[in-house]
């Protein structure tokens, strides 16, 4: 349409310019041959209308032919988008059918439900009904029950309990007895053929330090050299060392006394040196006292290299080669703890060589198991608790330091290495002579052990014999059947483990004897 306007616009146009131009050579031509000019100009006007009017018929079949494509388009549209909202009237006709029959199944299905939970609850009271019959008659024949018995519902259950847990307990003693003796037999020999191979690998020293040392004096006259003038000279060595001294009418001696081992050992070195020396005043005892602490710090540094150069324990923190080193002065029942931590530690790395472990973490485990004893005095707690703490502190492996504080079961074992600590513990500690003790908590064990089993019943007599390690029970047999002697024996031992503190294992024998007497006459 756009393009048939400029169409006529431009005729309307050329017809304009043509009039102006017949008009210009009329006025020019005036004087010429005017006929001549009024027939061109009328020419000219005739073919510039002319080409007007078939422009204008172009312009007006052009603007007809795009009018007729436009309306064509436009009708295809129409009947497409017709055609459309038939397609979406059909799929919603089929949609609403299928609404409707699914509305007509759930009706049908709630009315079914229905007629379920009404005859549910005719049920219910129908089982209500009954059940109310049954417990009347079970009351009633309850009673008749008790009244042939002679024995009340309560009675009559814990004498059924009690038969029932007589069996159970019959029927596990014998499980018991029975995996113990398939179990026993190889574990037993494996055990005994490493720990007897460990034991007959290693011989170790034992030293027997108390809380008291004497010092040899040349002549009497030197203990009052000692005292000093108004005592002066002992009070400055007990307050330089931190040490009592005793002086006695022991021969020729004083005695040191004190709980600390590297206290009292300086102040038996400074006493040595300063009797040695002969002069003996408070500037001289100070000056001898720090020097020998000096010295001392030294050797326990030396002592705990040569331990860790002894079982192979290479890159050790500086500090706990100077803890394991104090372990020199320190005694547990009469034995030397820094001989014990060797001989546990060679007793860990035999039997780990027996066992196909790593030989090296084992003996540095052995040897590390017992560093909390070289502070125990200044830190509270279980002494394999604080030494567990001291070797995560100094950068221990993982499994070395939790063997540490399984070693007394302050915590439960997870692997082989905390058994092998806690097995080379007991042997070094149990070995006969190797700790000592005093008569009377000796005695007072031997008698706690023995009133432990007679506590038990079916128990006759009891003996705790080898220095207590064995417990010897006898039973008597009316009372304690042989398959009951099996947990006799494993009740009798977890109470031990609980009531009693003692050094290495206590083996508990029960002994069940059956006797036939007949006369003849």
């Amino acid at each position: 349409m756009e393009l048939n306007a400029v169409t006529l616009l431009l005729a309307l146009t050329n017809l304009v310019a043509g009039l102006a131009l017949g008009v210009f050579l009329r006025k020019r031509l005036v004087e010429g041959n005017q006929k001549n000019i009024e027939l061109q100009g009328r020419q000219i006007i005739e073919n510039s209308i002319s080409e007007a009017e078939q422009i204008k018929k172009e312009a007006i079949l052009q603007a007809k032919e795009e009018a007729f494509q436009i309306k064509q388009e436009a009708d295809r549209e129409l009947k497409a988008s017709r055609q459309e909202l038939k397609d979406d009237q059909r799929r919603l006709n089929r949609k609403f059918d299928e609404i409707q029959r699914e509305f007509q199944i759930l009706e049908e299905k709630q009315a079914s439900l229905k007629y379920r939970e009404e005859q549910l609850e005719t049920n219910e009271e129908d089982v209500a009904a009954k059940k109310q019959q049954l417990e009347s008659l079970v009351d009633e024949q309850r009673y008749k029950l008790e009244k042939i018995a002679g024995i009340d519902r309560e009675e009559a259950k814990v004498q059924l309990m009690q038969s029932i847990e007589s069996e159970a307990r019959m029927d596990c003693a014998k499980r018991l007895l029975r995996i113990e003796n398939e179990m026993k037999m190889e574990a037993d020999r494996k055990g005994k053929n490493i720990l007897a191979l460990a034991i007959a690998r290693y011989a170790g020293d034992y030293v027997a330090d108390k809380t008291v040392s004497m010092v040899p004096l040349p002549n009497e006259e030197m203990k009052g050299r000692i005292i000093g003038r108004e005592g002066r000279n002992i009070r400055a060595i007990e307050a330089a060392t931190g040490i009592d001294i005793i002086i006695d009418d022991t021969p020729e001696a004083v005695i040191l006394s004190g709980f600390n081992p590297i206290r009292r050992e300086v102040a038996r070195l400074a006493l040595e040196q300063l009797i040695s020396d002969g002069r003996i005043h408070p500037a001289r005892i100070e000056e001898v006292v720090q020097k020998v602490a000096e010295d001392l710090e030294v050797g326990i540094r030396e002592s705990g290299e040569q331990a860790t150069f002894d079982v192979g324990a290479h890159g050790m923190h500086v500090d706990l080669i100077n803890l394991i080193g104090r372990l020199k002065y320190r005694t547990s029942y009469g034995q030397n703890i820094l001989q014990h931590s060797l001989e546990v530690a060679f007793l860990c790395g035999v039997m780990a060589a027996e066992l196909g472990l790593d030989v090296k973490k084992a003996k540095r485990a052995g040897l590390l198991h017992d560093i909390g004893k070289a502070v125990d005095h200044e830190v509270e707690g279980s002494h394999a608790i604080i030494g567990r703490d001291l070797a995560k502190k100094y950068g221990e492996a993982d499994d070395i330091v939790y063997a540490i504080g399984a070693h007394h079961e302050d915590q439960p074992p997870k692997s082989v290495l905390d058994v092998l600590v806690q097995s080379a513990d007991a042997l070094s500690g149990a070995r006969p002579g190797a700790r000592k003790e005093m008569l009377q908590s000796y005695v007072k064990r031997l008698e706690d052990l023995e009133n432990i089993a007679n506590g038990f019943a079916g128990v006759d007599k009891s003996y705790a014999i080898q220095a207590g390690r064995d417990l010897r029970i006898i039973v008597d047999s009316q009372k304690v059947k042989d398959e009951e002697a099996a947990l006799l024996s494993r009740d009798i031992a977890k109470a031990i483990e609980e009531q009693l503190t003692y050094p290495g294992q206590i083996r508990v024998t029960v002994i069940r004897e059956t006797r036939a007497v007949e006369y003849a006459k």
